[in-house]
Protein backbone atom coordinates (compact mmCIF):
# COMPACT_ATOMS: atom_id res chain seq x y z
CA UNK A 1 0.00 0.00 0.00
CA UNK A 2 1.41 3.37 -1.00
CA UNK A 3 1.36 6.09 1.62
CA UNK A 4 0.08 9.52 0.69
CA UNK A 5 2.50 12.41 0.54
CA UNK A 6 2.24 15.24 3.05
CA UNK A 7 0.93 17.46 0.27
CA UNK A 8 -1.81 14.94 -0.54
CA UNK A 9 -2.78 14.73 3.13
CA UNK A 10 -2.94 18.54 3.43
CA UNK A 11 -5.12 18.74 0.33
CA UNK A 12 -7.51 16.16 1.80
CA UNK A 13 -7.65 18.11 5.06
CA UNK A 14 -8.30 21.35 3.15
CA UNK A 15 -11.18 19.75 1.28
CA UNK A 16 -12.80 18.83 4.61
CA UNK A 17 -12.69 22.39 5.95
CA UNK A 18 -15.65 24.71 5.65
CA UNK A 19 -15.48 27.57 3.17
CA UNK A 20 -15.21 30.08 6.01
CA UNK A 21 -12.37 28.25 7.80
CA UNK A 22 -9.75 30.39 9.49
CA UNK A 23 -5.99 29.87 9.63
CA UNK A 24 -6.52 28.66 13.19
CA UNK A 25 -8.93 26.02 11.86
CA UNK A 26 -6.29 24.91 9.36
CA UNK A 27 -3.58 24.72 12.03
CA UNK A 28 -5.87 22.80 14.38
CA UNK A 29 -6.86 20.36 11.66
CA UNK A 30 -3.20 19.62 10.88
CA UNK A 31 -2.38 19.31 14.59
CA UNK A 32 -5.17 16.78 15.18
CA UNK A 33 -4.20 14.83 12.06
CA UNK A 34 -0.58 14.60 13.25
CA UNK A 35 -1.58 13.45 16.74
CA UNK A 36 -3.93 10.77 15.43
CA UNK A 37 -1.30 9.53 12.95
CA UNK A 38 1.30 9.32 15.74
CA UNK A 39 -1.13 7.44 17.97
CA UNK A 40 -1.91 4.93 15.24
CA UNK A 41 1.82 4.46 14.59
CA UNK A 42 2.39 3.89 18.32
CA UNK A 43 -0.32 1.22 18.34
CA UNK A 44 1.13 -0.41 15.23
CA UNK A 45 4.58 -0.63 16.84
CA UNK A 46 3.39 -1.77 20.28
CA UNK A 47 4.16 1.49 22.07
CA UNK A 48 1.12 1.29 24.32
CA UNK A 49 0.28 0.72 27.98
CA UNK A 50 -2.60 -1.21 29.44
CA UNK A 51 -5.00 0.59 31.75
CA UNK A 52 -3.41 -1.12 34.77
CA UNK A 53 0.12 -0.21 33.65
CA UNK A 54 -0.88 3.41 33.28
CA UNK A 55 -2.60 3.49 36.68
CA UNK A 56 0.50 2.03 38.34
CA UNK A 57 2.80 4.45 36.53
CA UNK A 58 0.76 7.45 37.71
CA UNK A 59 0.46 6.05 41.23
CA UNK A 60 4.27 5.94 41.47
CA UNK A 61 4.63 9.37 39.89
CA UNK A 62 2.13 10.97 42.24
CA UNK A 63 3.68 9.26 45.27
CA UNK A 64 7.09 10.65 44.29
CA UNK A 65 5.62 14.16 44.12
CA UNK A 66 4.16 13.81 47.62
CA UNK A 67 7.60 13.07 49.13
Amino acid sequence: MQTASVKDEVLKLADQLSDDATWDDVAYSIYVHQKVAKGLDDIKHGRTLSHEELKNKWKVKLADQMD
